[in-house]
Parts: C-alpha cells; sequence; structure tokens
C-alpha cells in the first residue's frame, strides 16, 4: 500500500484529523490536503503518482532551431570539417547574430544521436598550450602522406603559423626533394612574410645535422636571419599544431573524391586552405578565424644578428644545358650562369634576390653563389662563382 493510500484510509476510515495524519506521517498538511483533494475529485485514480515535468517549457530551444542545428551538423560531416557545438555555435550566431549556448548545442545533438561519449578522452582544461605571442613568430611545418585515387602515396608539406594557426601552405608533391621545400618555403614567404623561427622535425629535407651538415633549408634560414629550430627525436608533440592540422586536412579529403592526379590534390588542398583560413572559427582563437587572428597584431621579423632579411625574391626551376650553364633573364637581358658541363641534364632550382644568385640542386647542394654581373651576357664558369 502506498504512503497516499495508507493517508486516505486513515482519514476517510478511521476518521483521524488531517493534522494528526500529517504528524504521524510525517509529511506536510499540505500534501495531506491535496491528496485528499484528488481522491475526492477522481477516487483512487487521483492516488497514483504523477508527473512532475511542467506542462509547458517557455525556455526550451524552438525546433527549427534544433532543426538547422543539425542540418549543420550534416553539412560540416559531410565537408570532412569541424562540426562540433563551439562551431556550429559560432556559425549560428554569425548568421543570426544570436546562438544557443555550446552546452545546449551539445545537449540537443546528444538527444538526437549525433554525439558519442568518449569518458577515455583527456579533458581539454588539463593541457598545457605553448603558443607564439605574435604572428610569424614562429612556423610549424612538416611532411604527411596520402594516397591519390589509383593508390600512388604522394606527400604534402604543411606549414602553419604558431599564434594565429593561419594555414600558410599545403603543397603536394610525388616526392619532395631539398629544392622543393625551399621553393615551397620562399614562396609562402613571398605571400605572407618570413617567419623569425622556423619549427620542424628531423626530416632529411628538414636538417641534415645527423649527417653532420646542414640541408638547403638550413643554409637558406640561417642565410634570411630565420632561426631554425627542430623537435626532439621521436616526440612529435613538439610540432603538435602542424600534427593536428595533419588530421584535419586528411579528415577533409576523406570526405572528397579521390583525386587522380598531383594536380586535383592540389586543387582540394587549396580549397580547404582557403576554408580553414576565412571561414572555419577556431576554438583557441576565441571563435576568430586564422586569417582575423594573423592580421590581429603585428608581425614578427627573421631577426638574427648580422643578417639582413631579403627584399624580393624571384624563383624559377632549370636543367643544365648540354654546354653547362643556365640561362636568368635580368632587365630583359638574357645571361648564361656556367655551372659545368659534367652536370649536363641536373635540374636546378635557380634563386635570385637583386644581383645575388644562387643555383642549387634538387637535393640541395649549393652549385653557384655569385653576384650576377649585368654587364656581361656570360657570367664566369666556376662553380664557386
Amino acid at each position: 500500500m502506498s504512503l497516499a493510500e495508507l493517508v486516505i484510509t486513515a482519514i476517510r476510515i478511521e476518521g483521524r484529523s488531517k493534522a494528526e495524519v500529517s504528524r504521524d506521517y510525517g509529511v506536510s498538511p499540505r500534501w495531506v490536503y491535496e491528496i485528499c483533494r484528488r481522491y475526492d475529485a477522481q477516487g483512487e485514480a487521483g492516488l497514483l503518482p504523477r508527473s512532475r515535468r511542467p506542462h509547458s517549457s517557455p525556455a526550451r530551444t524552438p525546433p527549427e532551431v534544433e532543426e538547422e542545428i543539425l542540418e549543420l551538423r550534416k553539412e560540416l560531416l559531410d565537408k570532412g570539417v569541424d562540426a562540433g557545438a563551439h562551431t556550429i555555435a559560432a556559425h549560428l550566431e554569425r548568421r543570426h547574430g544570436a546562438a544557443p549556448s555550446v552546452s545546449t548545442i551539445w545537449r540537443i545533438l546528444s538527444r538526437r544521436g549525433f554525439v558519442n561519449p568518449q569518458p577515455q578522452k583527456r579533458p581539454r582544461s588539463s593541457f598545457i598550450r605553448f603558443e607564439a605571442d605574435m604572428p610569424n613568430e614562429r612556423w610549424q611545418a612538416d611532411i604527411t602522406h596520402v594516397r591519390l585515387g589509383d593508390g600512388q602515396e604522394v606527400e604534402i608539406l604543411d606549414v602553419i603559423d604558431d599564434h594565429s594557426r593561419l594555414f600558410i601552405a599545403s603543397v603536394a608533391r610525388a616526392r619532395f626533394k631539398a629544392a622543393d621545400v625551399v621553393q615551397s618555403f620562399h614562396e609562402a614567404g613571398a605571400s605572407h612574410g618570413f617567419p623569425a623561427q622556423l619549427l620542424t622535425d628531423n626530416g632529411a629535407v628538414f636538417t641534415a645535422a645527423p649527417r653532420g651538415g646542414r640541408c638547403a633549408l638550413e643554409l637558406e634560414t640561417a642565410r634570411l636571419g630565420i632561426r631554425s629550430v627542430h623537435s626532439a627525436p621521436y616526440h612529435p608533440q613538439t610540432c603538435g599544431k602542424v600534427e593536428r592540422l595533419h588530421q584535419t586536412l586528411k579528415r577533409f579529403l576523406s570526405k572528397q573524391d579521390p583525386a587522380e592526379t598531383i594536380e586535383q590534390l592540389q586543387d582540394q588542398l587549396d580549397a580547404f586552405r582557403d576554408y580553414y583560413n576565412t571561414v572555419r572559427p577556431h576554438r583557441s582563437l576565441g571563435r576568430r578565424t586564422p586569417a582575423e587572428a594573423f592580421a590581429a597584431r603585428p608581425k614578427a621579423v627573421p631577426s638574427l644578428q648580422g643578417l639582413e632579411v631579403p627584399g624580393r625574391f624571384r624563383l624559377r626551376r632549370d636543367k643544365v644545358d648540354i654546354t653547362g650553364v643556365v640561362t636568368l633573364r635580368h632587365n630583359s637581358r638574357l645571361h648564361h650562369i656556367g655551372i659545368g658541363r659534367k652536370l649536363f641534364g641536373t635540374r636546378v632550382l635557380v634563386l635570385v634576390d637583386g644581383l645575388q644568385v644562387r643555383v642549387i640542386t634538387e637535393d640541395g647542394e649549393l652549385l653557384r653563389d655569385l653576384v650576377l654581373d649585368p654587364s656581361r651576357d656570360y657570367q664566369p664558369h666556376s662553380r664557386s662563382g
């Protein structure tokens, strides 16, 4: 017998007072009067437990807003980009000027089956974040691998700004050689300015320290006044931002039609980089885009003592001809730079800063470093310049 039935029995059958029953059973007089009222109006049905759920929920998220949240979630997932509650809230706020709280969005996604709880994941509050204070204070660069539609494995060089998370560069090659990395680095610098520091892992195209020397990129960064830093071996966390960027990029690519050529893959990389920089709100940036964060502060510049930041660069690829020279046009005049007949057919990268010219092989070997003499069509055939 329930407590309500005991109370009604004591009052209606035993004839006890409501105040006495309330005191003896340890319940409030108000509840006793309510039970009696319900029993008189409905009989035994009035004694059954009732839901405490309110008849209306004026603060509940409107159904049309819930549907928009779900549509956004599906749209972002189909694109292969971030579709978390924070990102959805940022998109809604941009559309309408206001949005439900992140916790509300998360509850809606969970209730509708769009979130799988992962209690084993480490909470974000436990992370210790390291971030550069200024744009271009530090770039992180790394190479990752993907496959084309025919199964061919290709490489992607990703570069990210440590402070703003700006996706500086994403370049695809069948295989990156030292000259390719140097060229990509110069092209990125021409677009965004050169960084004060470059952080990479210990890949052969990034450092030759294990081989007792310096690779082409290290020589270039030293000449440009850029500090070159490398992570400890087997410690990818040091380059955590670019490693995380690899994952985000691959998730996007997994949602695209597989690229059949490197050119098609490059188009996909360019599209994602533009979206990442100008559309996607970034959680660590207070939901600003990387482009907004990059433009918000003054930029750091290379600052190693005794070295000057170069002006405008030109880069061109060439091949040593049968006479052992490569050609370079300066002020509409063609100049021939001697490399050596033994290097006939060697593919090279020519880096030009005003009259300063350097010629390196695709593997990063410096062949010529000279100051161009504009008065001479043929520069001396000397590998030392």
